[in-house]
């Protein structure tokens, strides 16, 4: 059942609801959505003095990142099954105010333990914003029966684009004016404001009581977090692991085809081969993405010999194209246009790093950088279009979530050939065997792209009459 809407503030104060899209959820739709991004980029300044304040070493700070990826991998299917069954407010609400108490956890944490358990409870609480911000693009179709979401979608990527890009130089800032529990701090604010937009414009809903399949999301968060923390780091000694997942994913699967109303419903999703088809290229996508920031950025300082500032300026036009792709692109869904045009434009990219040597000129560098940040603005606005019109409509914000966990596989599995292909530093033959291996995953996205005539037909799916189910 989907939640139905019961009333706006506006309403219920005697202003009619808007004919078209309520423009007064996009605030709180974007601010939500950006807490995730902006607390994943912030923290790579803060590792170095973290690291000092404590004690600790890279092996150990290492875990202020990884710990936040392990929460919202998890997370954001969790709870977008939550949006789904009881609707957007209250999930957004408790999971914005658990960003504020993660915040203060994190400024007043007295040991590095503490600031990772504050980093999981950031995770969590950053895992509700997406779900709900799709689940009410989809309720707002359903409501005024028109369902054209593109514009509402590019809003989202384009801001958590832009945070993405600033949440270092944000970081920077704050560690300068108020050390590294600045960082932590600054999630009070945003949380106080997640929260009063959330509770004056977000709708009500009306839900049914329904059982939780809470056994299916204990043996799904077992399932990722043993396979997640094999690829962090895959030894022959952590073989445990992989047979732990896959002894998780049995006994999940046999859990979800036997429940009436089971947390994944691997029916339709085994059944839904298209959305499958997604999911696997949110994976290819972002695992070439993510390894090129990773391994290009370390290759620039170790291999390149260039500053950290330097380097960071170097992969501006990197951002700057993906930021404008995504905004002149994002009205138009063409789905099937933008996934052949940003694998092409991977296999171009991956192709020309084959071309990088250390004494490199600086315009090479750069023309790579904008080459592959070009895909980086296409792909996940594909992606998040074709999910949204092949999930079923009853589960968007689950699907959602599962979306953005695939992506965060493609991070950890980008982390692991990092370390493969620069097992001492990063040096130019491990740079190339980086593009190799990049040049692999964007071929086969391509060609999981170029056969399938299905994305150029994504169609609007049919709304239901306003006030009816």
């Amino acid at each position: 059942m989907i939640p139905r809407l019961k009333g706006r503030t506006a309403r219920e104060v005697g202003h009619p609801a808007p004919a078209g899209f309520d423009r007064r959820l996009i605030a709180p739709m974007a601010l939500g959505s950006v807490l995730n991004p902006v607390n994943s980029s912030m923290i790579a300044v803060a590792l170095v003095p973290i690291g000092v304040a404590f004690g600790a070493p890279p092996a150990e700070t290492v875990w202020l990142v990884s710990a936040l990826y392990l929460a919202t991998a998890v997370g954001q299917p969790v709870i977008g099954r939550l949006v789904d069954m009881y609707g957007p407010r209250r999930l957004y609400l408790t999971g914005t105010a658990l960003v504020g108490a993660a915040g203060l956890l994190g400024a007043l944490a007295p040991s590095l333990g503490v600031l990772i358990a504050a980093r999981v409870l950031l995770g969590f609480g950053t895992s509700a914003a997406y779900p709900a911000a799709m689940r009410l693009t989809r309720s707002e179709a359903e409501r005024t029966g028109r369902d054209s979401p593109a514009g509402v979608l590019a809003v989202l990527a384009v801001a958590n684009q832009t945070v993405a890009v600033v949440g270092p130089a944000l970081g920077g800032l704050l560690i300068g004016a108020g050390g590294w529990r600045a960082v932590f701090t600054v999630n009070v604010p945003l949380s106080a404001a997640c929260l009063v937009l959330g509770a004056l414009r977000l709708p009500r809903t009306e839900t049914r009581r329904r059982s939780v399949d809470l056994p299916g999301m204990a043996l799904f968060a077992l399932m990722l977090v043993a396979l997640m923390l094999f690829l962090m780091d895959p030894r022959a000694d952590r073989w445990y692991l992989p047979v732990l997942s896959a002894a998780a994913a049995t006994g999940f699967a046999l859990r979800e085809l036997r429940v009436p109303d089971p947390f994944v419903d691997l029916r339709v999703l085994g059944g839904n081969g298209p959305l499958l088809a997604t999911y696997l290229r949110q994976l290819l996508a972002y695992t070439t993405s993510y390894t090129f920031m990773y391994g290009y950025t370390q290759w620039l300082e170790q291999g390149r010999g260039l500053s950290a500032s330097t380097a960071g300026l170097l992969l501006l036009p990197q951002s700057a194209a993906a930021l404008v792709v995504s905004a002149l692109s994002g009205r138009r869904e063409a789905v099937r246009s933008k996934l052949l045009v940003g694998s092409v434009l991977q296999v171009a990219g991956c192709a020309l790093l084959l071309l990088v040597r250390a004494g490199s000129p600086l315009w090479l560098l750069l023309v790579a950088g904008a080459v592959l940040g070009v895909p980086q603005g296409l792909l996940g606005l594909a992606t998040q279009n074709a999910l949204y019109r092949q999930a079923a409509p009853e589960r968007i914000a689950s699907a959602a979530g599962l979306l953005r966990t695939f992506g965060y596989l493609g991070a950890l599995a980008a982390s692991a050939a990092t370390a493969g292909f620069y097992p001492h530093r990063a040096d130019t033959a491990g740079l190339h065997g980086l593009a190799l291996f990049m040049l692999a995953g964007s071929a086969l996205l391509l060609a999981t792209t170029l056969p399938d005539r299905s994305l150029g037909r994504l169609t609007p799916t049919p709304t239901s009459t306003p006030g009816k189910d």
